[in-house]
């Protein structure tokens, strides 16, 4: 006789059965011919809760392509990528490499990189807290020499095509216009009063600020190109939260 399988199995097996066709077996009802039709309510619903849940990540995907399209296309993302976690916010980091490859929507090349944008900014919303320095920190005996720690929140955007300015035009209030040719580039950060920032930026400014989150110091991270910029925008939305020397951050 076969040993009965455990709690961990079972459940496991229910999970699986989420993202398939038919349920799992050991399932009961009054009725058993009633099993498949309600496992299938049952995995409507959820597949439904996680459709809804990535539209709220990204909302400016789903306006993008309208809210029936998304959500058939959600529907595909979930059954090759369901969550591992029940932390909702840690899952669809997949899904901006799901529409850079999915079929429908070839004919806009954009859609993932605006997806990576707003992920990023989801992320931002739920990083660390860590307070800003003063700019009177940047004025040491040796400023080439520091490097800085950027807040937790900070990340930086680099599409080849126009993402950003799609990305604003689908904001509350924003005007709609002719977009300007790609690359654009963006960095994301959450200032010290929690309002999180998309800051468009060229390209010079864009590698300077990843040479310094990549632990560079000013003077390196200068040969990128002037880091003017770079340091005004960091310092006036306070996403520098420590100055240092030595080897690393």
């Amino acid at each position: 006789m076969l040993p009965e399988p455990g709690h961990a199995a079972i459940e496991a097996a229910f999970h699986a059965a989420l993202w398939q066709a038919d349920p799992p077996g050991g399932l009961t009802a009054p009725a058993p011919e009633e099993v498949p039709r309600r496992f299938a309510v049952y995995r409507n619903n959820v597949r439904h809760s996680l459709s809804r849940a990535l539209a709220a990540r990204f909302p400016v995907v789903e306006a993008l392509v309208g809210p029936a399209f998304f959500t058939a296309m959600a529907g595909v993302f979930i059954a090759e990528a369901p969550p591992t976690s029940p932390v909702l916010q840690d899952w669809g980091a997949a899904f901006p490499g799901f529409l850079d490859r999915f079929p429908p929507v070839a004919h806009l090349p954009w859609l993932g990189c605006v997806a990576r944008l707003e992920w990023a900014r989801g992320r931002a919303v739920h990083a660390a807290d860590a307070a800003p320095v003063p700019a009177e920190r940047l004025a040491g005996p040796d400023p080439e020499a520091l490097r800085l720690r950027l807040h937790p929140s900070v990340a930086l955007c680099r599409s080849a095509h126009p993402a950003v300015s799609i990305w604003q035009a689908h904001q509350p209030g924003a005007a709609r216009g002719p977009l300007p040719p790609g690359p654009e580039h963006a960095l994301i950060g959450r200032q010290p009063d929690f309002a999180v920032v998309v800051l468009p930026v060229d390209a010079g400014t864009h590698a300077v600020l990843g040479a310094l989150a990549a632990g560079a110091p000013l003077g390196r991270a200068a040969l990128q190109s002037d880091p003017t910029a770079a340091l005004t925008l960091l310092l006036r939305h306070g996403l520098i939260t420590a100055t240092l020397t030595g080897e690393t951050p």
